[in-house]
């Protein structure tokens, strides 16, 4: 079972753990870096997965997580490359 990241609108916090969906749950317009440390939090603290420096995002069970487009920094920095 491997962690989805979906980005909805109106959340009260930047990041949000929904166990019944097996999401994290993102705040749309979030700046990436508060994203990415929240959903480290997350993923880190609060479900157990491993934290390997300068790898990525983890899943619990050892799979890459992965950001979805929307939420790229190429994405959200107005005149990056992409």
């Amino acid at each position: 079972m491997c962690i989805r990241i979906a980005v909805v609108d109106d959340l009260p916090k930047i990041a949000i753990w929904d166990p019944n969906e097996v999401t994290i749950l993102v705040d749309r317009g979030t700046h990436p870096h508060d994203l990415i440390r929240e959903i480290h939090a997350i993923l880190t603290v609060d479900l157990g997965a491993p934290t390997i420096p300068g790898a990525g995002l983890f899943c619990f069970c050892g799979t890459r997580v992965d950001l979805p487009q929307e939420l790229t920094i190429s994405t959200l920095t107005p005149g990056a490359p992409l």
